[in-house]
């Protein structure tokens, strides 16, 4: 596995050269670029800078391991599904252009309206739709574990059940609570998505989520891709890392 980082707070205002370079000046081997950040990566630019962005990222030696999109299809209007789809099927292009693994796509809460099995099909189905899209341009699609309720990783099965395509996976988001940390552990509800597990975002090293066990489960799972940290601001980022770098490297497995 390789550590990296989704640029969700701590790398919210760095500009793309300096987040390639803090990161490869402190080990981080990976990024997940947030839309709405200072880097600038975002639908709409210019395609005379997707060759641009391409080449920073193949001289940083940093890998684009996604785009971090907020797109959602639980909606119950079904204009706003489909708006979110075409929206995907847009960062998957600019993916695809700019040489990013996948795009990170989430579910975001459970309609009152309807059941959560009807709100996991219709996820299912729309993630299946971007799913063929993401194959023809050569990406992955990643589900966030993600949203009041919708993050519950027995929820979140059943969406990818729904979707059924090679092309998605599940990010794990390592959240700490009930519906994901048992007695302490998460082997059984990480069993439920290990076999779409295609991304993993970490948070605080620190905290009482059992880091070792997933990072245990991920190896045994066969995972050896990014495990993204996903952390608050710092006005000393590249201090930050440094230490956060070591605890993680603390934690891994033998």
């Amino acid at each position: 596995m390789k550590l990296g980082m989704v640029t969700y707070e701590l790398g919210k205002s760095m500009d793309l050269r300096t987040l390639l370079s803090t990161c490869r000046e402190t080990g981080f081997r990976a990024v997940e670029l947030r839309t709405t950040h200072a880097h600038g990566v975002e639908l709409g630019m210019p395609e005379a800078k997707w060759a641009e962005t391409r080449q920073v990222f193949a001289d940083s030696g940093i890998e684009l391991w996604g785009l971090g999109s907020t797109c959602e299809y639980h909606a119950t209007d079904q204009a706003v599904v489909r708006r979110n789809i075409e929206q995907t099927k847009q960062w998957i292009e600019l993916a695809a252009h700019i040489g990013a693994r996948g795009v990170k796509v989430r579910p975001n809460g459970l309609p009152k309206e309807v059941t959560p099995e009807k709100t996991c099909e219709q996820i299912g189905l729309a993630l299946a739709e971007c799913g063929k899209a993401a194959a023809d341009a050569g990406v992955l699609i990643y589900l966030e574990v993600h949203g009041s309720g919708s993050s519950d990783p027995k929820l979140c099965r059943r969406m990818m059940e729904a979707c059924n395509h090679p092309s998605v996976g599940v990010c794990w988001n390592s959240n700490n609570n009930p519906d994901e940390v048992i007695n302490g552990s998460i082997a059984t509800t990480f069993g439920l998505l290990s076999r779409w597990v295609k991304s993993c975002h970490i948070t605080e090293l620190h905290t009482n989520y059992p880091w070792r066990e997933l990072f245990r489960l991920l190896k045994e799972s066969g995972y050896d891709g990014a495990t993204l940290a996903e952390i608050p601001f710092s006005t000393e980022p590249a201090r930050l890392m440094r230490y956060y770098r070591a605890l993680w490297e603390a934690y891994q497995p033998a």
